[in-house]
């Protein structure tokens, strides 16, 4: 960190929010992201480690943190599993060398909001942070279908009187569907109001959301409120 960040970092007045921790082994590429966030008007903290990450993430309170998977000594999902075991909430992405089934499973079990694909990508990447980090409209709403409650404000979903912890990504894909109940929803659809870019490549990353979300607000045997519709997307409707 330099010694105008450092200063920065000392000042009351300083604002991290607006931070992005890179966890990173790769030198150059760690700058190139840091030179990329600092163009696009966020400050970049840099961390070559799982352990040296840690302990900026408890000092520093960032706003982002992106994290490679691959990091000497313990591994970047070791990092994120951490970080959500003492209950960060920071919306995390990882960045990956390999784009398979098991790679996303493996980030969302991690507790991983998304993911950047290796080459790095500064549009791609960039894209991302400003999604994650854009200002929270204020909401004291909710969402309701059936038995379950979205709560706008706490990003949290009730189902039968238990409280379900979304990630961002979970509370913005079930925000959708449930704005939209029982209308059938493209990947299309759900890929641009989601994800908010249009998604290059074959990939089943929906599915994979699906799939965990379902897993939370269906883990006490409830009925099935997000119904596939083979070959055109998702509803959710009663059945």
């Amino acid at each position: 960190m330099d010694t105008e960040l450092l200063n920065r970092v000392g000042s009351k007045d300083f604002n991290c929010q607006s931070c992005v921790l890179i966890v990173e082994s790769d030198i150059p590429l760690a700058q190139r992201i840091a030179l990329d966030l600092t163009e696009g008007g966020y400050t970049p903290l840099i961390a070559h480690d799982a352990n040296s990450g840690l302990h900026q993430a408890d000092e520093f309170q960032p706003g982002l943190i992106a994290i490679d998977r691959i990091l000497p000594g313990n591994s970047g999902l070791w990092l994120c599993k951490h970080l959500r075991s003492t209950g960060q909430r920071v919306p995390v992405l990882m960045l990956l060398a390999s784009d398979t089934v098991d790679d996303r499973v493996a980030c969302l079990e991690a507790g991983a909001d998304d993911y950047v694909m290796k080459p790095y990508s500064s549009e791609r990447f960039l894209h991302l942070v400003e999604f994650y980090l854009k200002p929270e409209r204020q909401a004291d709403n909710q969402l309701r279908f059936m038995d379950l409650v979205l709560d706008l404000s706490s990003r949290q979903a009730v189902r039968g009187g238990r409280s379900i912890d979304l990630t961002m990504k979970e509370f913005e894909l079930l925000k959708f569907l449930m704005e939209h109940p029982r209308e059938v929803l493209t990947r299309e659809q759900i890929l641009e109001n989601v994800w908010g870019y249009e998604f290059m490549g074959e990939s089943n990353v929906i599915e994979v959301y699906i799939r965990y979300l379902r897993l939370k607000i269906e883990n006490e045997g409830e009925k099935r409120l997000i119904q596939t519709v083979r070959g055109v997307g998702y509803v959710l409707r009663e059945s």
